[in-house]
């Protein structure tokens, strides 16, 4: 081959590689985000498989149309800036890199309508999908599992072959003299580079000398340089735990965002149904307090009629009037709690607080037929009971215990609540895992305090044919075998101790959550019997009071009662009604946070959840 046929393979082979690497840098931020977007998700269905045993789709982009924004606009609500109606409103800013973000998506509470005058009626399902899509903690906690996939992949490229390209061009002009001189350098290079996990690393470069290979004549060389160099840590610092270490920290963090979201999940949830169902108690307070008020009025204006008549005391009206303005008091209370209830409740589903929103009162009717059913059997039992003697008054009294009897399927027996919860929380599980982590940080703090010994190796060549061929006849060598003896180890000895004292910390951690785990189930479980005991006292005291209005009516009628003790009957019945209703609601809240804190209370993308009953075989158990 003859020395311009060499320039020319030479020239093309340059050419093929500044075109590569231009098309390279040209690439539209927009494919370096999908090209992210792909790598994260392809991450979290791996950690998802091994945290979880299932994969489902874990979106990190907010859609743009979600309940917020459509009653920002359909209901007309005042908003700060275009901001609040999301990223997609935003109005560009000067040179934005990336003109398809954000991309156009849908929002799982789409199908909730919004019309420009009336409220938005939200179910409880419904709210639970308002809130996993409107919720900006929510959000949040999504993104946190997204940021540690992208954090891994960055730490799986540490381990990846690097390459390299770049280039220059130096012009210098010297006119200190005459004439003046003028020089054109240009040089372009390639390389790569490898981090082994046995600890070697490896690198080489490719240097290009354009100057000497386009001007040079007869007798010159194509100017071509190539460098190679391994690096082997033979004590401190070797082996594959060692040099791995930072890949199986990365690794481990995704599973433990994902189990740390399935947690927060689950927890969120049952947060939003509480306060759902406290919304809807302050609606049945406000109804309750509103019958309360009616009644009183009627009171207020029965006694007014007997007392022109002569058939009771002055002193009875104004006890009926007085009991009217308590009730009125009662009733504007009433409607505010509620109304600060329910704002609240739209600041955590992630919702404008002066939105127009109206709760689904069928969710507590299912939950108050409960209540009924037992109203029911009582007055079946007390027409029953009416010829039984009671006993005497002098009859010795026998406190009847709690007991299992009509206990839900929840209320297990504690011992296996307590195993279930210690296998399945997925808290438990990322604090069991730090302890490994603190293990393995006080051997990487060990190994620091080692000496260093390294041992490195270079070669270089360099084109020497004066013929203008491609000639490398010979090269330079060198190896080095360094030594770094450890007499000077403070800072290391100081990172070796504070690394056991992570790793007792850690192994705290873990008793303690226990015990709070512990703790949790047992409160629940008290809570569970606690509440089934009390839905049977108060819808008791129900019909006691029912009973209570209508017999002292009577008697007010037959002029053997007075106004005051109708009062004191009406205010007991209004007690007695609010106290049933968050007897079924404590109950239902009971059911929920015994299975949060068992962790088998499994919800998905969307927000919704699928409940564990016992003897059931639940789909969340940990792989």
């Amino acid at each position: 081959m003859t020395r311009r046929q060499r320039i020319d393979l030479l020239l093309q082979l340059v050419l093929v590689i500044l075109i590569l690497c231009a098309l390279s840098g040209c690439k539209a931020p927009a494919t370096y985000r999908l090209a992210a977007d792909k790598t994260a998700t392809a991450i979290i269905q791996e950690k998802q498989t091994q945290a979880l045993g299932r994969t489902e789709p874990q979106e990190v982009l907010r859609p743009s149309e979600i309940l917020r924004r459509r009653i920002l606009e359909q209901q007309g609500l005042p908003y700060s800036s275009q901001a609040s109606l999301g990223t997609d409103a935003l109005v560009p800013v000067p040179h934005w890199p990336d003109p398809g973000y954000p991309p156009a998506a849908s929002s799982i509470d789409a199908n909730i309508p919004v019309e420009p005058n009336g409220p938005v009626r939200i179910s409880l399902i419904e709210a639970l999908r308002v809130a996993a899509a409107n919720s900006p903690e929510y959000q949040t906690r999504k993104e946190r599992v997204f940021q540690a996939a992208l954090d891994l992949d960055l730490t799986r490229n540490e381990f990846r072959t690097i390459l390299t390209a770049s280039g220059s061009t130096n012009l210098t002009a010297d006119d200190t003299g005459e004439p003046t001189r003028t020089q054109v350098s240009s040089q372009a290079s390639g390389g790569l580079s490898r981090q082994l996990k046995s600890g070697a690393e490896l690198t080489a470069a490719l240097a290009l000398d354009l100057t000497s290979l386009l001007a040079g004549g007869v007798g010159s060389t194509l100017g071509l340089r190539g460098d190679t160099s391994i690096s082997i840590p033979l004590l401190r610092g070797a082996g594959r735990h060692i040099i791995t270490e930072p890949l199986t920290q990365a690794e481990r963090q995704v599973i433990y965002e994902l189990w740390n979201f399935e947690r927060y999940k689950k927890t969120f949830a049952v947060s939003v149904a509480r306060e759902y169902f406290n919304v809807l108690q302050q609606m049945d307070r406000v109804k309750n307090a509103e019958d309360n008020y009616r009644s009183a009025i009627a009171s207020a204006r029965w006694s007014r009629r007997r007392a022109d008549a002569g058939r009771i005391a002055e002193i009875e009206v104004d006890q009926a009037v007085q009991r009217e303005l308590s009730a009125r008091t009662q009733w504007i209370s009433a409607q505010e709690q509620y109304k600060r209830a329910l704002d609240n409740f739209k600041n955590t589903l992630g919702l404008p607080t002066d939105a127009q929103i109206e709760l689904d009162r069928s969710d507590l009717e299912r939950l108050q037929a409960t209540g009924r059913q037992y109203i029911e059997q009582l007055r079946g039992s007390a027409q029953r009971e009416v010829s039984r003697t009671s006993p005497a008054a002098d009859a010795p009294v026998e406190l009847v215990p709690p007991s299992k009897e009509g206990a839900g399927p929840l209320e297990m027996d504690e011992s296996v609540a307590i195993k279930t919860a210690l296998d399945n929380r997925l808290d438990l599980r990322v604090a069991i895992g730090q302890v490994y982590d603190a293990q393995r940080k006080v051997v990487v703090a060990a190994d620091n305090l080692r000496t260093g010994l390294n041992l490195k190796g270079s070669a270089s060549w360099t084109d020497n044919d004066d013929d203008g061929g491609l000639g490398f006849n010979g090269g330079r060598y060198s190896a080095l075998l360094s030594l770094d003896l450890p007499l000077e180890r403070t800072r290391e000895r100081n990172a070796y101790r504070n690394s056991l004292i992570s790793l007792e910390q850690a192994v705290r951690q873990v008793q303690t959550l226990e015990d709070q785990i512990k703790l949790a189930i047992r409160n629940d479980l008290r809570n569970l019997l606690e509440s089934r005991e009390n839905l049977k006292i108060q819808a008791q005291a129900v019909v006691v009071a029912e009973k209570r209005v209508k017999s002292t009516t009577l008697f007010l009628e037959a002029g053997r009662a007075a106004i005051r003790d109708l009062l004191e009957a009406q205010d007991a019945l209004l007690a007695a009604q609010n106290a049933l209703t968050a007897a079924v609601v404590s109950y239902r809240i009971a059911e929920l946070e015994l299975q949060r804190d068992l962790d088998l209370l499994h919800v998905d993308t969307t927000g919704l959840w699928k409940e564990y009953r016992p003897g059931e075989q639940s789909d969340e158990g940990i792989q």
